[in-house]
């Protein structure tokens, strides 16, 4: 089974710029889906912004405008280009991948906006 890591969290001023990475420990080609979702305290997971095999992108949201998806399926790797950080993007942000027979999350990573 393919694992998922996610880095490059960590705490920003509001209005900084974070971009996170989810690197995949097999070839994430197969993946028909990439997601990163986040998770603030006493809130439900939601969807931030995913990306299918074929690119088609869709954001949640106040997101859309502020965050860009990518994928690199070379370095096996989903990145989430976060900018014009506001305090309520604090969460803990999650990668999920998704592939026929299998749904892949990762541990998470923090995400702290505050001054």
């Amino acid at each position: 089974q393919v694992q998922l890591v996610e880095s490059g969290g960590g705490l920003v001023q509001p209005g900084g710029s974070l971009r996170l990475s989810c690197s995949a420990s097999g070839s994430i080609f197969s993946f028909y889906y990439m997601g990163w979702y986040r998770q603030a305290p006493g809130k439900e997971r939601e969807l931030v912004a995913a990306i299918t095999g074929s690119g088609v992108i869709n954001y949640a949201g106040s997101e859309k405008g502020r965050f860009t998806i990518s994928r690199d399926n070379a370095k096996n790797t989903v990145y989430l280009q976060m900018n014009s950080l506001k305090p309520e993007d604090t969460a803990d942000y999650y990668c999920n991948g998704r592939r026929v027979g299998e749904i892949v999350w990762g541990q998470g990573t923090q995400v702290t906006v505050s001054s």
